[in-house]
């Protein structure tokens, strides 16, 4: 069975790879983008596998290259990740770069071509994406570069400009489910809820099946954003300060939160908000967003989601934490106590 097989989705980004590999126009460097576990790095792997398989119809995912590339151990492909710092920032540097660099101009042990894939190629430093930009203007001959990174805008265009740009996009809500079920055997209501939670990457939904870990950080998260609803300013200023602390977990908090916020927009804008059928993200906490949509005010609705949206810009540029969440909790509309669905 072909590897490609692997991959769920994103078909036409399959056929354009292996019409590359078909018609031998395979080009020296590919930029894959797309939200976190979307697919990116499957992607990357697998068409290496398919630039250097053995066999006639590739990527069989059997023979010895195809396997040691699929493991990430052939001697002829060099992955890099970032590193990540206290705060959880990513980061690629440039001493990184430079012995990938000179790594490459050394003549492939067995493969037809070397492959380099550097993953979320968006977290290199300035230093290393300019060090970098020279071996794509002059790359190795027999080499494929696969790059991928969440947008390609955050990329300098330079570097973008001399890759083929393969945009990966959210799945359906109804593919992830019917793959979570048939290819993983995950229950149908579990599949139901990650679904819809996954925003649409697959990836997300499967390591949230296999790691319970994910759902109940996800429930922790929202748990913080009830206290703030229902507390006081100085018990929000107290969770702000508490939140601050964590500065490495906000970004993934406000994210959850703005999933929250966006639910509770469109339900805002249902004419009928008691029976509208809507496509929530947060589908097990449908009834409480609608007791709560019905008490609040459009606007005050819609601004919390702006402002949440802000203050996950903000901390991603280095803010003040602590001063951003208390921003936040200023705008955040207040309830005396959670409703509880009947």
């Amino acid at each position: 069975m072909s590897s490609w097989n692997q991959i769920v989705g994103h078909e036409w980004a399959v056929k354009l790879l292996q019409s590359a590999i078909e018609h031998d126009r395979i080009g020296h460097a590919y930029l894959i983008t797309g939200p976190d576990h979307i697919g990116k790095s499957t992607l990357a792997r697998i068409f290496a596998q398919a630039v250097n398989c053995q066999e006639s119809d590739v990527p069989c995912g059997v023979c010895r290259a195809c396997k040691l590339i699929g493991v990430g151990r052939h001697m002829d492909m060099r992955i890099v990740t970032p590193e990540v710092s206290g705060r959880g920032k990513l980061s690629i540097k440039i001493d990184t770069i430079r012995q990938l660099q000179q790594d490459l101009t050394l003549s492939a042990y067995e493969a037809k071509r070397k492959v380099a894939i550097i993953e979320r190629f968006d977290a290199t430093t300035i230093g290393a994406a300019n060090a970098f930009l020279k071996t794509l203007e002059e790359p190795p001959k027999n080499v494929v570069i696969i790059l991928t990174a969440n947008d390609a805008d955050t990329l300098l265009p330079t570097i973008a400009s001399r890759c083929r740009t393969i945009n990966l996009r959210p799945l359906s809500v109804s593919i992830i489910e019917q793959s979570l079920t048939t290819r993983w055997h995950v229950p149908e209501d579990q599949a139901e809820l990650l679904a819809h939670l996954s925003d649409g990457r697959l990836g997300w939904a499967v390591r949230a099946f296999e790691d319970n870990a994910v759902l109940e950080k996800r429930d922790e998260q929202l748990g913080f954003l009830y206290e703030a609803l229902e507390g006081d300013i100085v018990r929000r200023f107290a969770l702000a300060d508490k939140l601050s602390r964590k500065s490495e977990q906000l970004p993934l908090l406000l994210q959850t939160w703005l999933s929250w916020w966006r639910d509770a927009v469109y339900l805002a804008q249902q004419d009928d908000i008691n029976t509208a059928v809507v496509p929530f993200t947060n589908i097990d906490a449908s009834e409480k967003l609608r007791l709560l949509v019905a008490s609040w005010p459009k606007n005050v609705i819609l601004e919390s989601l702006t402002q949440t949206n802000q203050a996950l810009q903000h901390i991603q540029s280095n803010a003040n934490m602590r001063l951003v969440v208390e921003n936040l909790f200023l705008i955040y509309p207040k309830v005396h106590q959670l409703p509880t669905p009947t």
